[in-house]
């Protein structure tokens, strides 16, 4: 008869488990580098992307005479409240749960993130005149999208696989609402938030896979059905959201297609809807990627 428990005995098979497969991790990675460089070229070096970028820049000074001033007030406290969240939440994990090495590596994602963007931004040339009239200086991608995004995928590392779901899913919506702000202020056009969303998504690849092998013990699935905050339709509402906002944005599209000139908020709105396939896209990728690594683990 066995003398160890059943605790002892999990945690002996995880350490006996292989190592999780860095391929998935790299693949994601890969992906998020790739919509990066596809945003620059479509948005910054055709004249059809930066026709429909600035169309919906322009466009938003219509949105802005109505809610302006709430946006406003979200990007005034945005750079604080993204820190603020992030390291309070980071902070409790890690005194708590004592995820000291997951803590290290969320919040060195996040400074890389937020430092990869601003080397972007300084390093790429200006927008080339492709016959449309806007600002020449570059804006891509969003430092303050970044910093949202970022802060929501710091959490997102660090807790638990049962509050991922969850976690995902706020964070994902307060980096969107960020993103959204941002254009509403006429900060940054949509393609600059896209492009800082993929730049976070590429760090949190990067992230995770050291995360999930160095966090063996506490990297546990429990089941969906376990927890509220691990419930599928989390991930499915993020999917839902995603889909109405592509499809709408495609019909948007489609209808001033032939009258672009005649647009008035159109744009804007194609504008928004990127931004919410872009987030929440990501947001259910991101999820999915490390629910199904962990759920991958605890099975063998």
């Amino acid at each position: 008869m066995s003398t160890h428990a059943p605790g002892s005995r999990r945690r002996s098979s995880l350490r006996r488990a292989a190592p999780i497969s860095a391929v998935p991790f790299v693949t994601g990675a890969l992906i998020s580098l790739a919509g990066l460089v596809a945003t620059y070229m479509f948005f910054v070096e055709s004249t059809t992307g930066q026709f429909m970028d600035e169309s919906a820049l322009v466009q938003a000074k219509v949105a802005q005479r109505f809610i302006g001033l709430p946006a406003a007030g979200v990007l005034d406290f945005l750079p604080a409240t993204s820190v603020v969240i992030a390291a309070l939440v980071v902070l409790f994990v890690t005194l708590a749960r004592r995820r000291w090495k997951a803590a290290g590596i969320a919040l060195a994602a996040m400074a890389a993130a937020n430092v990869t963007t601003q080397l972007i931004k300084l390093g790429l040339p200006d927008r080339p005149f492709v016959g449309v009239q806007t600002l020449s200086l570059n804006s891509l991608p969003s430092g303050h999208s970044t910093l949202a995004a970022s802060a929501a995928a710091a959490v997102f590392l660090v807790v638990s696989p049962r509050w991922r779901p969850a976690a995902a899913f706020v964070g994902g919506s307060y980096a969107v609402v960020a993103g959204i702000a941002t254009l509403i202020n006429q900060w940054h056009r949509p393609a600059d938030v896209v492009a800082a969303f993929f730049v976070v998504a590429f760090w949190t690849c990067a992230a995770a896979l050291p995360v999930m092998r160095t966090g063996r013990s506490w990297n546990v699935w429990l089941g969906s059905g376990r927890h509220w905050a691990s419930r599928r339709w989390w991930t499915g509402l993020a999917a839902l959201v995603a889909i109405i906002a592509a499809v709408s944005t495609a019909l948007v599209l489609r209808a001033v297609s032939t009258h672009a000139h005649d647009s008035i908020i159109s744009f804007f709105a194609a504008g928004v809807g990127l931004i919410v396939v872009a987030g929440y896209g990501l947001t259910v990728l991101g999820t999915l990627l490390l629910t199904q690594q962990v759920r991958r683990r605890s099975s063998r």
